[in-house]
């Protein structure tokens, strides 16, 4: 298990309070969530600079020092993807630390891909030879990545949103022919920064929609430089509410996209699921 949190916003917003001051905030979580679960295997955050990733890990806990402090406070974004991490597959290490990187999308998950050792040598063969080698570390996720990235690439003109489609159709599938009584894990988010893409499937994911400039319940100050002429608004997704605010729950069995209006749109993933 692990815990992620997703935002998009229609202007640069700082994110320092809900990832490091609120009730719940996620550097809170990464020391014991709402089971009382640590996530303390490694962190990391990104966001989009100038259209191009940027991202920062670590592999010890966010709680641990001001490293995440210090990350989280320098954030002053459209769009933020953040991560820590309870490790299932693959050792708590740097290459194993989400979120993971190729070609410009970013991707983050919550959940795991049961036996995995008997999983991964089928995802491998639908992966090109040429790009196996760019897998560096152990962990489902970053296969999942690679297998979608190969897609993407194989059908340029396909929309990402039906390739994660098929993605998370496929997965469920080989898992159930492993082992029929196995139960799936896979919250995923995917972005370039022009589009955010996830699942939810089998976790618990939570989301909370902001319409319109307000003060922090944290810090008692809005967090945007506001344009008077523009309208603001943004989404956050994470694996728990951090805030006191009205928070709703994606269905489960599902996928989403959130567009540049930072509005949320969730289908139904047609999965045979134990």
């Amino acid at each position: 298990m692990c815990r992620l949190y997703g935002f998009r916003a229609t202007e640069p917003t700082k994110v320092e309070c809900t990832l490091v001051h609120a009730q719940n905030a996620l550097m809170v979580q990464s020391e014991a969530d709402r089971s009382g679960k640590s996530h303390a295997n490694g962190w990391g955050v990104a966001t989009f600079e100038d259209g191009e990733p940027h991202i920062e890990r670590q592999a010890w806990a966010a709680y641990h020092g001001e490293h995440f402090r210090r990350a989280a406070a320098r954030i002053y974004s459209k769009q933020v993807m953040a991560h820590v991490r309870r490790a299932t597959v693959g050792t708590p290490s740097l290459a194993n630390t989400h979120p993971f990187v190729d070609g410009g999308w970013v991707l983050m998950h919550n959940g795991t891909l049961p036996h995995f050792d008997q999983i991964r040598p089928l995802l491998l063969e639908e992966v090109p030879a040429n790009r196996r080698g760019l897998i560096v570390g152990q962990t489902d996720s970053e296969h999942v990545l690679h297998l979608i990235r190969a897609r993407q690439i194989a059908s340029p003109h396909r929309a990402t949103f039906d390739i994660v489609r098929d993605v998370a159709v496929w997965l469920a599938t080989a898992v159930r022919t492993v082992d029929p009584e196995a139960r799936l894990g896979l919250n995923l988010i995917l972005t370039d920064g022009r589009e955010m893409i996830g699942t939810r499937v089998g976790r618990p994911l939570q989301y909370v929609e902001r319409d319109g400039v307000h003060d922090c319940e944290i810090c008692g100050f809005p967090h945007v430089h506001h344009d008077p002429r523009k309208g603001y608004r943004a989404i956050v997704v994470a694996s728990e509410p951090i805030s006191h605010e009205n928070w709703s729950e994606v269905p489960d069995c599902s996928i989403y996209r959130i567009n540049k209006e930072c509005r949320l749109a969730c289908e139904p993933l047609e999965l045979e699921m134990v």
